[in-house]
């Protein structure tokens, strides 16, 4: 008789919001590159939010994703739906993605005997009351590891006592096929626009740059806004009567929700991210992959993804006299741009491809079994 050598698939779920997020982002970006391997069995859970859309649920469903939702009303009613889906799906492997997703995504692993439990943090600053605080460590405990998705947040995880031979980075990536033909879009035979794709949230400060954009009125130039993204409906109204009070609302676009992101890049000159915090923007890495100019907010997550002035500038953090000046840069001085455009994607192609951050994830994996 021949011995039978196939070895069984490493079971991974990935448990995310349901928000649609750059955690559900790379959730499913881990979850596709899975499944055209031949070591893995993923499934990705999303924790239900109010703009959870049905629409959006139906995209991942046709890209044959393995796909359940659980709801999202009350932390224990998400614990108790997820614990039963581990106890069905036996997952060697838990991943639970972003706050506060990590917290209830681990305890229901844990009481379900999951083998591995792996927390990933995806943003520098998050509301942990002393409770969940508390309940972040104890769960430290009984997780393999705990990723931070750039350095910064790594360290903000040390910070917040968290075990350091547990704490490690992985930055995020993006998948690079939609980007291949940015080079036949040249810098000079796009519109000299602006564009941020952000969605409505706290995190987000959408205010400066509407308020740099009105600094650059006063000063003769008025480029057209693209604000791209979905969010809180209360924040993008807060936006919009913000635009009417500073007299550009003829020079702002509230697009919404966007499908083709890299197309609607690839026409534009100009891309920001004016934001109060970040983990490791993934807006900012499409729109380098895109051959955009990028400008970020001098943040956590911000600040060691681009080399100012290099790949990318920095700006004061709500400094919109600051973002104007360099804007005003950029619409005046084209082939300055043009060339730092070039840097960053040249960067993002180099080292923030979905190949590199899956890698390093597939690696913890295995050193964990």
């Amino acid at each position: 008789m021949t011995a039978n050598t196939h070895q069984p698939k490493t079971k991974v779920l990935h448990f995310v919001t349901g928000g649609f997020s750059g955690a559900t982002a790379v959730a499913v970006s881990l979850v596709l590159h899975a499944l055209q391997g031949q070591q893995l069995e993923p499934l990705l859970v999303l924790r239900r939010k109010s703009q959870t859309q049905a629409a959006q649920l139906e995209r991942l469903r046709a890209q044959a994703i393995p796909l359940c939702v659980v709801p999202g009303w009350w932390h224990g009613a998400s614990i108790f739906a997820l614990y039963r889906l581990c106890r069905t799906f036996k997952p060697d492997v838990l991943v639970a993605h972003g706050f506060s997703e990590h917290l209830w995504g681990r305890i229901a692993g844990w009481l379900a005997g999951v083998p591995v439990l792996i927390q990933v943090e995806h943003n520098s600053r998050e509301r942990y009351s002393p409770w969940r605080r508390w309940l972040s460590k104890q769960l430290a405990a009984r997780s393999r590891w705990l990723v931070g998705v750039s350095e910064g947040v790594r360290q903000a995880m040390l910070d917040m006592g968290l075990p350091p031979k547990k704490c490690v980075s992985i930055p995020n990536g993006i998948a690079l096929a939609p980007y291949a033909d940015a080079e036949q879009h040249a810098y000079g035979t796009r519109l000299p626009s602006i564009l941020m794709s952000a969605r409505f949230a706290r995190q987000k400060d959408h205010r400066t740059l509407l308020q740099a954009l009105a600094l650059l009125k006063t000063r003769g130039l008025t480029p057209p806004l693209v604000l791209i993204g979905g969010g809180k409906p209360q924040h993008r109204l807060r936006c919009e009567q913000l635009a009417e009070q500073l007299g550009i609302t003829e020079q702002v676009e509230f697009k919404g929700f966007v499908q083709d992101v890299p197309a609607l890049l690839q026409q534009h000159q100009i891309a920001v991210l004016s934001t109060h915090y970040e983990g490791m923007p993934l807006a900012l890495v499409e729109a380098m992959a895109a051959g955009c100019v990028v400008v970020g907010s001098e943040v956590v997550g911000v600040r060691e993804l681009l080399q100012d002035g290099v790949t990318g500038f920095l700006v004061r953090h709500q400094d919109a006299a600051h973002l104007a000046d360099v804007l005003q840069k950029l619409l005046t001085e084209p082939l300055q741009a043009a060339a730092v455009a070039q840097a960053g994607r040249h960067y993002a192609l180099t080292h923030l491809s979905r190949e590199q951050m899956v890698a390093r994830y597939e690696a913890l994996f295995a050193a964990a079994l």
